[in-house]
C-alpha cells in the first residue's frame, strides 16, 4: 500500500512511476548507445523517452474536457513522431563516401515510442521493445561490421570511380 501524500491522488503517482519507469527504459539503449560513442547518448534517450511519455499523458488526461468535445490524444502522438523524426535527423551525418547515425537516429525514435507506450499504459510491451532494441544494437552489430569488411562501405556519390570498368 502506498503512503497518503496529502496533494498527490493514485493517478498522479502512477503517471510518476511512469515517467520513471521511461528514464529507465530510456537509459538502457542511451547507455548502449553512449558506450560506443554516438551523438546521442544515455541522457538524451532518457529525454526523449521522458518527453514522449510527458506528451502522452498530457494528450490523454491533460486535455480532458466534457465527453463530447473535440478531444483527439493521437494528435498528439503524430507531434511526437513528427518532432522525434527531427532529432533523429540531427544525429545523421554524411561525408564523401558514407552515411553515419541512421542506427542512433533509429534508436532515437525507438525510445520515443516506447514512451508512448509507457505513456498509455502499455508496459509490457515497452519493456518487450526495449530488450529487442537492446539485442538490436548490441548484438547485431557484429554481422552488421563483418558485412560491411566484406563489401565495403557504401558510396552515395555520383562519382563513378568506384564501379569497375
Amino acid at each position: 500500500m502506498l503512503p497518503q501524500i496529502p496533494f498527490l491522488t493514485p493517478l498522479d503517482l502512477e503517471l510518476m512511476a511512469r515517467v520513471l519507469l521511461s528514464f529507465g527504459l530510456g537509459g538502457v539503449l542511451g547507455l548502449e548507445r553512449e558506450r560506443t560513442g554516438r551523438p546521442a547518448g544515455l541522457r538524451t534517450h532518457m529525454l526523449v523517452c521522458a518527453g514522449s511519455v510527458c506528451f502522452t499523458i498530457a494528450g490523454i488526461y491533460g486535455f480532458a474536457g466534457p465527453p463530447t468535445g473535440n478531444r483527439d490524444p493521437a494528435r498528439v502522438a503524430a507531434q511526437i513522431v513528427s518532432g522525434v523524426g527531427f532529432l533523429g535527423a540531427g544525429t545523421i551525418f554524411r561525408d564523401q563516401s558514407t552515411i553515419r547515425g541512421l542506427t542512433t537516429a533509429a534508436s532515437i525514435w525507438l525510445v520515443a515510442a516506447i514512451g508512448m507506450l509507457i505513456g498509455t499504459g502499455m508496459y509490457a510491451l515497452a519493456i518487450f521493445a526495449t530488450i529487442l532494441g537492446y539485442v538490436t544494437l548490441e548484438w547485431l552489430k557484429m554481422p552488421a561490421q563483418q558485412r560491411r569488411r566484406r563489401v565495403g562501405e557504401p558510396s552515395i556519390t555520383d562519382d563513378d570511380s568506384n564501379e569497375p570498368e
